[in-house]
C-alpha cells in the first residue's frame, strides 16, 4: 500500500485507466480532468494493469461517448468514461440500453447541479437524480479515499454482475479536494478484479441485440 496525495478526479482517472480497455471521453467541467488524465497516460504509452493496450476515444460530444461506450461494450470490451450534469442527461438513450442487455461499463460522475434558468458549475445531484430509472447500479463516494475506494468496487461490481454502474461524487467539492489517501499497488488490485476480468473477456458468446418485440414479450423481459 502507497500514501498518495491526490484529488478525488485524478484518484478515480487513475483506477479507470488501470480497469479499462475502451475509455472514449468528452471534457466537460468539473469531470474533465479523469479524461485528461486517462489521455496523458495514453499519450505516455500505459497499459491497463494487465498489459492490454487502452482507446482513449475524444469524441464530438457526450451523445456520442454514450454511443461509443454501447458499442464497445457489445464488442465485449471493458469501457469506461466519465461526465457531468447535461453531459449525463445527454447519456440517458444509451444507459437505457446497456442496462437493457446486462453491458458490464462504468460511468464516473463528478456530479454538478443541471442547468435550468441559468448555468450553476456547483454541486447538486440532480443530474444523478434524473438517471435512477436507466438500470445503472449506483454507487457514491464522500472523500477523495472513499472515490478511490468505491471506483475500484464499481468496476469491480461490474464484472462480477454483468451490470453497468455509475459512481457519483460531488462535483468541485470532492473532486477537486486534495487529500493524502492510502493507495492498493497493482498486484494487490488485480487479486480484487482479475478472476472477474478474465472470465468475462473469455466468456463471449454470440447474441442478438437491437431486435423489436410485441409487448407480450417485451414487458416479460423488462
Amino acid at each position: 500500500m502507497k500514501t498518495k496525495i491526490l484529488d478525488a478526479n485524478q484518484a478515480v482517472g487513475e483506477i479507470a485507466y488501470k480497469l479499462s480497455q475502451v475509455i472514449p471521453i468528452y471534457p466537460i467541467t468539473p469531470s474533465s480532468p479523469m479524461a485528461e488524465y486517462c489521455s496523458t497516460l495514453k499519450s505516455q504509452g500505459k497499459t491497463n494493469i494487465f498489459g492490454d493496450n487502452v482507446e482513449v476515444i475524444e469524441m464530438q460530444a457526450e451523445s456520442g461517448v454514450a454511443g461509443t461506450l454501447h458499442g464497445a461494450s457489445l464488442a465485449h470490451s471493458y469501457a469506461t468514461t466519465f461526465t457531468s450534469s447535461q453531459g449525463l442527461l445527454l447519456m440517458i438513450p444509451n444507459m437505457f440500453k446497456i442496462a437493457g442487455e446486462n453491458l458490464p461499463a462504468v460511468i464516473h460522475v463528478a456530479a454538478r447541479s443541471v442547468a435550468s434558468h441559468a448555468l450553476s458549475i456547483f454541486c447538486d445531484h440532480s443530474d444523478i437524480m434524473a438517471t435512477r430509472s436507466t438500470g445503472f447500479v449506483m454507487l457514491s463516494s464522500s472523500s477523495v479515499q472513499e472515490s478511490y475506494d468505491m471506483a475500484i468496487a464499481s468496476h469491480t461490481l461490474a464484472m462480477k454482475s454483468k451490470l453497468p454502474v455509475l459512481h457519483f461524487f460531488d462535483g468541485f467539492r470532492t473532486s477537486h479536494q486534495i487529500q493524502k489517501i492510502n493507495t492498493l499497488e497493482d498486484e494487490d488490485i488485480k487479486k480484487i478484479i482479475k478472476n472477474y476480468f478474465e472470465n468475462y473477456k473469455n466468456s463471449y458468446q454470440e447474441k442478438q441485440f437491437g431486435t423489436a418485440q410485441n409487448p407480450d414479450v417485451f414487458f416479460q423481459n423488462r
